[in-house]
């Protein structure tokens, strides 16, 4: 009865989607059409925009602890995250290194990343009603040290790791936190209509069920979000259907609902995938049409809705301008305070890290200044956006803005939306920054003597800081305008649609040929984004006026200042160890075997560190539990290698408070090595925006008058 129950709601969920997709489509198919005619757009990029960022890289290996719940043990296991920010996780990094199939892979979207097992704890009793636990009651899992890494999710399984040291654990948790933060930001920008017409039928499917607010799980790729859509509906009849059934002890039973949980999800999400292809497929198969209906008729087209807006507006202005005289105005310059100053100072860390990275790059070539030097500082230089490590000062930044007091009102659910979209500018600003300033650097280099390089490392930096300062303003003020329109326009809609119940009458106005393409319901909310968005768009111009938070004005554009600059970018990515032979020398034995094998051991990594990886010895009355061993721990790596044999400490300690003696093996272990070691920084100190999911997908092209 159960299995039916879900398939059931699934199916009636994806026939309602499925029949708002394909209206949609039509309609961002038409919009996609008209933009590429009508042409457009904001600001020139002074910065360049590198096409694949981390092409042969990885993000970050390492061995720690996990919690096995088929078996209930801890087992030492080591993780591997390519550069699709996916956690593949093997019995040891032999494994890996032999080509195995990983034991699992952990796609991240719509997880958090926890660091106590207070915070778990305080989730895990919100997904039982009744089910409360307590800190230390849960045996289910019994941590061997004070550092766990625990990833959460409403509803699919949750992952359990440790390790050892504080700083291990802040390290994994800021690598946890990206892999998160990029899987999330799963729907691809360059579907001009695939994208749109999938969040625009999101976001209708929703309104028409009575939710106009943002959401957090609108997160992943599609056939993830829709499964999200379903749990969202189906998660409180699990609820009751199943809680009365699951017997034991409390910890027991709330593990058996998590396992349950998870199960029903990947039902779903198997059922979403197939489903949403199917409908994808569909309207590209009728793609070839409609746009030669487009083509042919795309001036009557465009006369028809104009006519067909103006009644609307009629009909809705009125109360809109009511509307936003009362409850809109008087909040807008609050909520962008709040947006601006958080957003602003994580975009200055991003300067200032940079600027700090060559400053000590060019320090470093003081003493030691030739090309096999620059080479390698460069080539860690050049994954610098990618670096969950350096980059956390920056994220953190914008880890304080708060919406409190107003989320209620607007229904704003939380600010995680507009922060991890921050972020996520933050890191491409910060790549456009880097890659910029490798193709100046690069091109002036040619020909250069030894002796200028320090004076032309400055010139290049100059000439990229002053670029970066122009694109953060223009990122951030269409960052700032898009974060008030999610939070004012659903607000709005949720106000205003009791009240123009005679909208459907409209649809009469609308030729048959055209009906396609001409939605009333997305013509209503047209009319009430331009109602508000000439408030937004003064709010965010005086801000810039006053040169607040270092925003330039609407009329400083910098148009084909650096043609050359443009050349540039086209050229093919620079390997910089390679180039300026600041490789790693090649290792004995390192070049036999079977070459796939040596292309994985050398895959360039983002981030390292060296995990100690053996066996354990076991913990008295802990049986299984396994306990690991940690030694110094360098920085930062290049390359992931195999050759270096560390040992295990004697001594850990365990959760409950007590010591427990365990005797010293000498690991045979084959851990990360450095090609170099640098000294570890402490950092205190039109591409469409993910915060617009849950917005019309019109709003694209309102921002070319932006």
């Amino acid at each position: 009865m159960e299995l039916s129950l879900f398939l059931s709601r699934t199916g009636e969920l994806m026939g309602e989607f499925g029949r708002l997709y394909e209206q949609q489509y039509a309609v961002a198919l038409f919009n996609k059409m008209r933009f590429d005619l009508e042409g457009g757009g904001g600001p020139q990029n002074q910065l360049l925009h590198r096409k694949v960022p981390l092409k042969n890289k990885s993000i970050f290996s390492g061995a720690l602890f996990q919690y096995l719940e088929e078996n209930k043990k801890w087992r030492n296991r080591f993780l591997f995250i390519p550069d699709s920010y996916n956690i593949n996780y093997y019995e040891n990094k032999q494994a890996h290194d032999r080509g195995l199939h990983p034991k699992g892979t952990i796609n991240c979207a719509g997880y958090r990343v926890l660091t106590s097992m207070e915070e778990y704890l305080e989730l895990l009793n919100t997904s039982l009603p009744g089910v409360k636990a307590k800190v230390g009651s849960s045996s289910f899992l019994k941590c061997a040290t004070q550092f766990p890494l625990i990833l959460w999710h409403p509803y699919a399984r949750h992952y359990y790791f440790y390790v050892v040291t504080e700083k291990e654990q802040q390290k994994w948790s800021a690598v946890f936190q990206d892999c998160v933060r990029h899987t999330n930001n799963g729907l691809s920008e360059e579907c001009k209509v695939q994208t749109p017409a999938f969040t625009d039928a999101v976001r209708l499917y929703r309104q028409a069920h009575g939710h106009y607010g943002t959401w957090d799980m609108m997160c992943g790729t599609p056939p993830q979000i829709l499964a999200n859509l379903v749990m969202e509906t189906l998660l409180p009849e699990m609820r009751d259907l199943i809680t009365p059934k699951l017997k034991g002890k409390m910890h027991e039973r709330q593990r058996n609902w998590m396992l349950i949980s998870d199960a029903v999800y990947g039902l779903v999400q198997s059922q979403t995938q197939a489903q949403y292809e199917a409908v994808v497929q569909s309207c590209e198969a009728g793609r070839p049409p409609l746009e030669t209906t487009i083509r042919t008729d795309m001036d009557q087209i465009i006369t028809s809705k104009e006519h067909v807006t103006s009644k609307i507006r009629a009909l809705v202005l009125p109360k809109a301008e009511k509307l936003l005289k009362v409850s809109i105005q008087p909040y807008i310059s609050s909520i962008l305070d709040a947006l601006m100053e958080p957003t602003s100072r994580g975009f200055f860390e991003v300067k200032d890290l940079f600027f700090r990275e060559l400053v000590d790059m060019s320090k470093n070539l003081l003493n030691d200044g030739n090309k096999e030097k620059l080479g390698e500082h460069m080539d860690k230089i050049s994954m610098l956006a990618f670096h969950p490590v350096k980059m956390q000062s920056c994220y953190e930044k914008v880890e304080t803005l708060s919406l409190e007091g107003l989320q209620q009102r607007f229904d704003v659910s939380s600010p995680s939306v507009f922060v991890q979209r921050a972020q996520i500018l933050m890191r491409e600003q910060m790549d456009d920054a880097v890659y910029t300033f490798e193709q100046l650097l690069h091109k002036s280099l040619e020909g250069q003597e030894q002796e200028d390089l320090s004076k032309t490392i400055q010139g290049c930096q100059d000439r990229v800081i002053k670029k970066f300062d122009y694109d953060s303003s223009t990122v951030r003020k269409k960052f700032f305008r898009e974060a008030l329109l999610q939070i004012f326009i659903p607000y709005m809609l949720k106000q205003l649609s009791p009240s123009c119940s005679e909208l459907p009458s409209f649809q009469e106005l609308i030729f048959e040929d055209f009906s396609r393409f001409i939605l009333v319901e997305n013509i209503f909310e047209e009319v009430v984004l331009h109602t508000v968005m000439k408030d937004i768009m003064l709010a965010v111009k005086e801000a810039a006026v006053q040169r607040r938070h270092n925003l330039y004005r609407d009329s400083i554009v910098l148009t084909d200042s650096d043609p050359n600059l443009l050349l540039l970018g086209e050229n093919p990515p620079i390997d910089w160890a390679e180039e300026y032979g600041g490789g790693q020398e090649e290792v004995d034995g390192e070049n036999t075997g079977d070459p796939e094998v040596q292309k994985r051991r050398r895959v360039k990594q983002v981030v390292s560190m060296i995990q100690i990886e053996g066996n354990a010895s076991v913990l008295p009355n802990e049986s299984s539990l396994e306990v690991p061993a940690v030694d110094d721990i360098p920085e930062e790596g290049t390359e992931v290698r195999s050759d270096t044999s560390l040992s295990q400490k004697s001594e850990k300690q365990v959760s409950n408070g007590t010591k427990e003696d365990v005797k010293k093996n000498a690991v045979d272990d084959k851990p990360p090595t450095n090609r170099s070691v640098l000294k570890e920084e402490e950092s205190t100190t039109e591409r469409s925006l993910q915060v617009k999911h849950l917005l019309p997908s019109f709003v694209v092209i309102t921002e070319l008058t932006a």
